[in-house]
């Protein structure tokens, strides 16, 4: 079922809503101390020999809250989808919000738009909320799992990251959107749900009745595939 997102207004932050995609599930960024407590009991109660293996999964966890959190990431959404051979394709999806540092958001994106070219993976967008921009690329990281026997040189793996960039008017940051996927042959089904995450983003509360927001989109447009995406 897709979720509506509602980012909170704070003074230096933004509000911005968007909608999640089918087939994601959205991470815990703040746990309450009940829920980390819990786990921490479960933990202790398993035997030796799994133990040791939750405790990795545990720190590896809190890890990446810190880290998130850190860089201002908004949301981090885990998907899963069957890909043409039958196994399961996994991606991360994040929100974050990124400070311009007092300098103009939109000019921001237009240089970075303009430094570009479609060759390098990079392309200007034009977003229902204002202006945007696509940049796409792949890249060599350290994959899971223990290194070969004999090596301490941890394995390798590649990655398709793509990330949008877009704000609206009146916004001072920008907002940043990211989806990583080891399931490189799949980037053009990533790509379309990334650019699809980015036609929902408003910065206006949804909650709130437009006059005229009944109408159905035009059959075929570009507005009418997102909602069939989307739900």
């Amino acid at each position: 079922m897709t979720q509506l997102k509602t980012e909170p207004v704070s003074e230096r932050e933004p509000a911005f809503w968007y909608l999640i995609p089918h087939g994601y599930l959205q991470l815990d960024l703040n746990p309450p101390v009940e829920q980390i407590e819990t786990l921490i009991r479960q933990l202790l109660s398993l035997p030796d020999e799994m133990r040791d293996r939750a405790e990795e999964v545990l720190r590896f966890y809190a890890g990446v809250v810190t880290s998130l959190n850190a860089n201002r990431v908004q949301a981090c959404l885990v998907g899963s989808h069957p890909d043409d051979a039958g196994r399961i394709a996994f991606s991360v999806l994040t929100v974050s919000i990124v400070p311009t540092s007092g300098a103009n958001a939109k000019l921001v994106i237009a240089a970075l738009a303009g430094a570009g070219s479609p060759d390098e993976g990079m392309r200007p967008l034009e977003l229902p909320c204002g202006t945007g921009l696509l940049v796409e690329k792949k890249l060599s990281t350290t994959a899971p799992g223990r290194p070969p026997e004999g090596s301490d040189t941890p394995p390798q793996g590649q990655v398709w990251q793509g990330t949008v960039a877009v704000t609206g008017t009146g916004i001072p940051d920008i907002i940043m959107i990211q989806m990583v996927t080891a399931s490189v042959g799949l980037a053009d089904d990533y790509r379309d749900i990334l650019l699809g995450v980015a036609h929902t983003v408003t910065f206006t509360d949804p909650s709130i009745p437009e006059t005229g927001s009944n109408v159905d989109p035009e059959p075929g447009s570009a507005a009418a595939s997102i909602r069939s995406d989307f739900g």
